[in-house]
């Protein structure tokens, strides 16, 4: 008989795919708002997100457990964390994409695994084998090249990482479910949000409820915003980690040709240099965790 993952696997593979696609694609989205500010972009995915994570869960009957989500003290201590990591997240995220910096934030989230690794070693006491050391350390050249070339960009591509590294370290080790950790982080980001969308308000600047097509996108940032992930939850529990480890490179090579392509963002031979190394350092590290995933399960197998 096939394990549970094994078993799931096959259903789980569309949402993975459409939960990457949908994030690659997000500059896209986001530069239809450019001449509205970064910081009322990510207020109203905050704020919007709530509204459509609420009714979500009230039209699947998960409104109990959130609520107990957020009585609950010590889940609410660490999705107090989470939600500051993925409110300066989307904030560096929304500003690399309106000052047509896609490039450094899609080598930001080519070096997320990496700083997952890095966590993993460091807090959960995981060991690497010798070829994993050795993509690590292909990579890490990766990023010395990408501080001699791009230096002025580099903080923007660490930021980026780091954040979500350490957001999705503390997602992994708080007891709490995707929808209602996610609601329970915009909940959180929601006075901080309400009260800057009120000082904008108060100011002139505020661009939600000034036209149509404005007002639209702020609307539709929560679905935008909250969809993928949701998406990524799902296909989590559906298909094998190793399977969804190899797709999460698929939205950063999006983005990445999305910034050359479509937008026209230039590439020096130091970044072009540095992102060969980054990719050849994830490839050794994905095809050496694939055969080790390979050969657990054949070992596990009567």
């Amino acid at each position: 008989m096939e394990s549970p993952s094994r078993a799931k696997g096959g259903s789980g593979l569309p949402f993975g795919l459409g939960a990457y696609f949908l994030w690659g694609l997000l500059p896209l989205y986001f530069k239809l708002l450019a001449s509205v500010g970064p910081a009322e972009i990510v207020a109203s995915r905050v704020l919007f997100s709530l509204v459509f994570l609420i009714a979500l869960l009230a039209a699947t009957g998960a409104l109990g457990q959130f609520k107990a989500t957020v009585r609950n003290r010590a889940v609410m201590g660490s999705m107090m964390l989470s939600a500051a990591l993925i409110g300066i997240n989307w904030l560096a995220y929304v500003w690399a994409i309106s000052t047509d910096h896609i490039v450094a934030a899609s080598l930001g989230y080519f070096l997320n695994p990496l700083v997952n690794v890095l966590l993993g070693v460091v807090f959960l006491k995981e060991r690497l084998s010798a070829m994993q050391k050795v993509a690590v350390g292909v990579a890490t050249l990766g990023v010395a090249v990408m501080a001699a070339s791009a230096f002025a960009t580099l903080w923007l591509s660490l930021l980026l990482a780091i954040s979500f590294a350490f957001y999705g370290y503390i997602r992994k080790t708080a007891s709490v479910g995707p929808r209602q950790g996610l609601a329970a982080e915009t909940l959180i980001l929601t006075p901080v949000a309400l009260a800057y969308m009120a000082w904008l308000a108060s100011h002139g600047g505020i661009a939600l409820g000034q036209d149509a097509p404005r007002t639209v996108l702020l609307v539709l940032s929560g679905v935008v915003t909250s969809l993928p992930l949701l998406l990524f939850a799902t296909a989590a529990r559906r298909m094998p980690l190793s399977t969804l480890g190899l797709l999460q490179y698929l939205s950063p090579t999006i983005q990445f040709f999305v910034a050359v392509l479509v937008f026209g963002e230039s590439l020096n031979q130091g970044q072009i240099a540095s992102f060969g190394l980054i990719w050849a350092g994830l490839a050794i590290y994905t095809v050496d965790s694939v055969r080790s995933a390979r050969a657990a399960r054949a070992l596990a197998s009567p």
